[in-house]
């Protein structure tokens, strides 16, 4: 005789790899066996599951359970690992995993969170798409017009300015692009805006650094500031590649974060290692282009003062010229 009592106890959620609610199944009855028979409460679509995985059972003192059946895979509750005969409580609301399904229990005792009013919503995601990408954009391209502009004569035409222009564009509107696709195999969405607008603060963020950092270098004579400018670029593209990647897997943070500090760690050492033999490890080795002298703040040095500077300099110069005039002077007499 069956002794199921029907009433409403709880729901089962069946979890997306990115920790999104995919189905919801009503639990009515109990004991709730979970499986992939068309005979149990809650049927999955995952053949690493049994026919009967597994099964929620009420214990005497009204707490629900979830008891192991047979199977090869077994299951998870948080990072203790269950197999047959096991049992663990499920509480008010509890993660746990069967095979390879990611579930999620929720009883109906358990306080919901505040209903979230969905016109704001709208009305933020409008005004961002509205307003802070084409800003954003108008910026970044008004950047990359300047750049060319201060490399051109005056009065060249304007197709010079395109290559210049548009080729970033479009390799930013693809960028966006690829990591909407991604978004949209792991989370069945394609935040295409969401995407662009990371992309165009952290490209803007880096050419506006880029272009500041040398003028307040030259402006207050501190040379060394450069080794910033030259370390700005991989830590940013470190941290726009974990941007990018924490909207697609949101749960994976902490690791994404730990994998893009790795990368960087990594190009830094090949920097170093690179540029070891060179009297400075980052920054660049000489300036190539000098900003106006009305961005000099300070004074400027006197000749007299750089010779004095480089006169420590006077005797090791002597010296190796020295070395190099008797190595000539030895293979001259070897050749006679």
């Amino acid at each position: 005789m069956d002794q199921r009592q029907e009433q409403l106890i709880a729901v089962i959620e069946v979890l997306g790899r990115d920790g999104l609610v995919r189905q919801v199944q009503r639990i009515t009855r109990w004991p709730a066996s979970i499986g992939r028979s068309p005979a149990c409460d809650v049927v999955l679509d995952d053949v690493h599951l049994a026919a009967e995985h597994a099964q929620v059972q009420w214990d005497e003192q009204g707490v629900a359970n979830l008891l192991l059946m047979p199977s090869l895979n077994g299951g998870w509750m948080g990072e203790r690992r269950l197999k047959a005969g096991d049992a663990a409580a499920l509480g008010g609301m509890s993660n746990f995993q069967l095979g390879a399904s990611h579930l999620r229990w929720r009883s109906n005792a358990e306080p919901l969170a505040p209903e979230l009013p969905l016109q704001q919503h709208q009305q933020r995601a409008a005004k961002v798409a509205a307003a802070w990408v084409p800003a954003l954009l108008l910026l970044w391209l008004g950047l990359l017009w300047f750049d060319r502009w201060s490399e051109l004569n005056p009065g060249s035409p304007w197709v010079d300015y395109s290559s210049a222009v548009l080729g970033p564009l479009v390799v930013l509107l693809g960028w966006a692009g690829l990591w909407s696709l991604v978004t949209q195999l792991f989370q069945h969405r394609f935040p295409f805006v969401t995407h662009l607008r990371r992309a165009l603060i952290a490209v803007t963020a880096l050419h506006l650094i880029g272009i500041s950092l040398p003028v307040l270098a030259f402006a207050m004579s501190w040379p060394r500031l450069l080794v910033l400018d030259a370390m700005v670029f991989p830590a940013g593209l470190a941290a726009l590649l974990w941007w990018h990647a924490s909207l697609v897997w949101p749960r994976a943070r902490p690791w994404l974060a730990l994998a893009a500090l790795s990368g960087l760690a990594t190009l830094t050492v090949l920097t170093v290692a690179r540029r070891q033999e060179q009297q400075y490890w980052f920054g660049p080795p000489y300036l190539s282009t000098l900003p106006p002298p009305a961005f000099r703040l300070v004074e400027p040095k006197s000749p007299q003062a750089l010779i004095d500077a480089l006169r420590p300099l006077e005797a090791e110069l002597a010296r190796q010229a020295n070395k190099d005039n008797d190595a000539s002077g030895t293979e001259a007499g070897g050749e006679e």
